[in-house]
């Protein structure tokens, strides 16, 4: 039962309405599985019986999901202290958490359409602890006043120094022009996948996959099967285009990234769902421009925050949790990366320092491996078993061995690092490339690894450790004396009692 510590004037509830949410979410998932199971049951019961059951099973579950709920609201308290915030909730088991103040780093609102419709927000407070999910407190959900007010409330900091060159307010905003980059994602051929093993699904529910099949066999009845091949391909990648497009509206629609009085970051965005985050700019650390292949063929990039703050869970719940800005022109990209880090020169443009020719021989013998490994592999089983897996061979060789040398080429015409101003700079990778500019007062560490193959070659990595990101930022493959100097230069005094200079 409550206590007396619980029911004094501080102590909050949750909205009401979540009981209401709840229901109706409830109901739509219902819905969702009746179809099926009256399909299911009908061939035994009949249609008047099956519906009857689906509907008796569906009301039971939005009944229990409901009074469940409603015990959760009753027993559900939170309190906004002048130190402290405090959230108390359970039945049996009372579950008590508390987060100082002074360590809450982020207060983040998110609204599915349900929620907006209703008014309200779920909101998020957290230390950016790397503690899992003790490291915040989640009210899900309040009204979206409320949820303002605490955000305000919690991220309340001294006004920092007003800088004459960066502007505050409105530093950028959506730009439909953005929209061309979508399409080339890795997720859109994803999609397109999706999208036909959907189609099969739903047509297996309802007893008519047969009828499908036979219906596009019909279609390319008099086709070769080449073309039939490639005008299925094309069908689908039109669906991933499409689907595609439809994630990309979701996600950044209405978005706006502002500087607020304070030193706050925003970011909202959101068709449907709507999201805030909110990044202290004295826990930013830099900045990362992310360029996926197809992103970079088309010469864009988008803006990734290095923070403090930003802990495992949040990573693993969105995976651009941490992304100020989407797929842009790479020139905007940098001068959004400049206003962020109120730099007059954006880092993450300086030039960088090429990495060895050994470098590039490292890179093609793997590239060789892995593209070679499949064919060996295949080679071997068209000698014991069948010849036609030799021509299969052939056709993955002749594929993957240009594929394979040209990403190889790229992976290492990307390396780079560099010091510019109060800034590290690495960039790395091929199918994912990543500039990371990240602040020299941010590093906490460095890690110094070379293989025996390295060694062989004159080459060594260097990892910048921090407490910011992903928590490492190398120079991969650097010459063994140059990385060593480009860290020791870094930062100086961290890494100079392990060096001897000639």
């Amino acid at each position: 039962m409550s206590t007396a510590a619980d029911s004094g004037p501080d102590w909050r509830r949750l909205h009401p309405r979540t009981v209401l949410v709840t229901a109706l979410v409830t109901a739509g998932v219902a819905v969702g599985a009746a179809v099926p199971v009256t399909v299911a049951l009908s061939g035994r019961l009949g249609y008047p019986a099956a519906v009857g059951w689906a509907l008796a099973g569906a009301a039971l579950l939005i009944g229990c999901a409901a009074a469940g709920d409603y015990v959760r609201w009753r027993r559900t308290r939170y309190r906004v202290g002048a130190e402290r915030v405090d959230l108390h909730t359970g039945l049996l088991l009372l579950k008590r958490r508390s987060l100082t103040r002074e360590r809450i780093r982020s207060v983040d609102l998110t609204a599915h359409p349900l929620l907006r419709i209703l008014g309200l927000v779920s909101v998020r407070i957290g230390t950016g602890e790397q503690t899992g999910g003790d490291s915040a407190l989640t009210l899900d959900p309040v009204a979206r006043a409320e949820g303002e007010r605490l955000r305000r409330d919690l991220l309340d900091r001294p006004a920092a120094e007003v800088s004459v060159t960066h502007r505050d307010g409105e530093l950028a905003a959506l730009d439909l022009r953005w929209m061309r980059y979508a399409p080339v994602s890795f997720a859109t051929p994803v999609l397109g996948g999706a999208a036909a093993g959907g189609v099969m699904q739903v047509s297996d529910w309802v007893g008519a996959q047969t009828e499908v099949i036979h219906w596009i066999a019909d279609r390319f009845r008099d086709t070769p099967l080449v073309w039939m091949i490639v005008v299925l391909v094309v069908v689908a990648l039109v669906g991933g285009v499409v689907g595609a497009l439809g994630l990309w509206i979701e996600s950044w629609w209405n978005y706006r990234l502002e500087r607020e009085a304070g030193g706050t970051l925003r970011v909202r965005r959101g068709l449907f769902t709507s999201r805030s985050l909110s990044v202290e700019e004295r826990r930013l650390r830099g900045v990362d421009l992310v360029e996926p292949l197809g992103v970079r063929l088309a010469g864009a990039a988008r803006v990734d925050a290095i923070t403090t703050g930003l802990s495992r869970d949040e990573e693993s719940r969105s995976a651009d949790h941490n992304t100020l800005l989407p797929a842009v022109p790479r020139p905007l990209a940098d001068t959004i990366a400049a206003e962020v880090l109120r730099e007059t020169v954006t880092p993450t443009g300086a030039p960088l320092t090429a990495h060895p020719r050994a470098a590039l021989g490292r890179r093609l013998r793997r590239a060789l491996v892995v593209a070679l490994v499949p064919v060996l592999v295949q080679v071997l089983l068209g000698v014991l078993l069948t010849p036609v897996l030799l021509w299969t061979a052939f056709g993955c060789a002749v594929v993957a061995v240009p594929v394979g040398v040209l990403l190889a080429v790229d992976a290492y015409r990307s390396l780079g690092h560099t010091l510019s101003g109060g800034y590290l700079v690495t960039r790395s990778g091929t199918v994912r490339r990543s500039t990371a500019a990240l602040q020299r007062s941010g590093v906490i560490g460095w890690t110094v690894k070379q293989s025996f193959f390295q060694r062989r070659a004159g080459l060594l990595s260097v990892t910048a450790t921090t407490a910011a990101g992903g928590g490492a930022y190398t120079a991969h493959d650097t010459d063994a004396t140059e990385g060593l100097v480009f860290a020791a230069d870094a930062v100086p005094g961290l890494l100079e009692p392990f060096l001897e200079r000639g």
